[in-house]
Formats: C-alpha cells, structure tokens, sequence
C-alpha cells in the first residue's frame, strides 16, 4: 500500500471511529501494516491538517488517536446547535435517546447492538444538543465510553427526575425497547416510529 493511500484511508477511520478514537494497534490491524509506518502516516496527517489549516486537527486522548473541530470555531458550532431550524429531533435520535435514557449508563457499541444499526451520528447529534454525555467509561477492553442523560434532557420532555420517564410495560429488558421510543414520541408529540420499517444496516438520520 502507498503512503498517500494509508494517510487516506487513516483519516477516514478515524471520522468513523468518532470520539472513541482508534489506537495505533487498532489501526496497524485493520490496515494489515508495520505499526511503524502506522505511526508515521498519523503524524503526517497531523502535520498536513495544522499546514493547510483545515477545520479538523488531530488529537491523541488516553492514548487514541482521533479527529477533533478547533476551539476557535466553536462560535459557530454554538450558532448550529442551537439554530432553530435544526431544534427537532429525527427518528434516528429520539430512538437514541430512549435507549440512553431507559438504560444508562450505556456504551455506542451496546446502543448499536439494541438498534441494529450505526448509531454514531445520532449519538454526535445529542450530544451536541447536551441532551446526552459521557458519566464515564466502562470497565472493557479500550474503556469505552458510557453516556447518560443530561439535565438539558429533563427540561427537554418537562421531567422532574429520570424517575418521571413514561413507566413502559413490564416486558422481559430486550423486549422493551419499542415501547420505550413510543413513550419518548408521544410525549414529544411526535409521529411514532414503525419499528418494522427500520432499516437492518447504517445510520440515514441524525
């Protein structure tokens, strides 16, 4: 594989891995090459980000490598957040949310396997509206992290506590999430979500 092609296709797995990161073990197997040359493509691409001033940097936390926005643009990641246009929520979030909501804390990877689809940008989208955040990490292989809902999340749907959630049926736990989401919409006031129509792989809302 070329250098070019390595730089490349880092970049792009580190987007996919989001705030979780990659390390450079994850990388090196994924991309079937010396960890070495690894390391040197993630500091190039470093490197080319801080040159050409582009609006994503590189940052390495608890050691993973992943792609992060620049302090001095969050103005206008504040305007977006907050923009009325983009206050409601899609069926791909509100989902999210009841599953964060009903069985915090809770890693991406376990909200995925609840869903049955990708779940990052969702995820992006709540925490960005502070309707969900990071309580900590669990105790697994790469830490993950864990979210949890947030004060914002109670002013959202007029709660007082978490234990003012809608109570859902008393189903067995991995049958309780349409139930749950239903809840979620209705005090929403949402158009609830057909679960049969969710599709069986990606993310297609925020």
């Amino acid at each position: 594989m070329d250098f070019p092609k390595l730089k490349s296709i880092i970049e792009g797995l580190l987007f996919l891995a989001g705030e979780e990161g990659l390390s450079i073990k994850q990388l090196t197997d994924i991309v079937e090459q010396p960890a070495e040359m690894v390391a040197d493509a993630l500091h190039e691409l470093k490197q080319d980000m801080e040159r050409e001033g582009r609006g994503l940097q590189m940052v390495q936390l608890a050691g993973n490598y992943q792609l992060a926005t620049l302090a001095d643009h969050a103005p206008y990641f504040e305007k977006l957040a907050y923009s009325p246009s983009r206050s409601s929520l899609s069926q791909a979030a509100l989902e999210t949310l009841a599953i964060v909501a009903y069985r915090q804390p809770i890693t991406r990877v376990d909200i995925e396997e609840i869903r049955g689809v990708k779940s990052e940008r969702a995820i992006h989208t709540l925490v960005n509206k502070d309707l969900i955040v990071e309580v900590g990490r669990a105790e697994a292989i790469g830490r993950p992290i864990l979210y949890g809902t947030t004060k914002s999340f109670l002013d959202y749907f007029g709660l007082g506590s978490l234990k003012d959630l809608p109570e859902p049926s008393q189903f067995e736990d991995t049958d309780n999430l349409e139930e749950e989401t239903q809840l979620l919409f209705e005090k929403l006031g949402a158009e609830p979500l057909d679960f049969e129509d969710l599709p069986d792989t990606g993310d297609t809302e925020a």
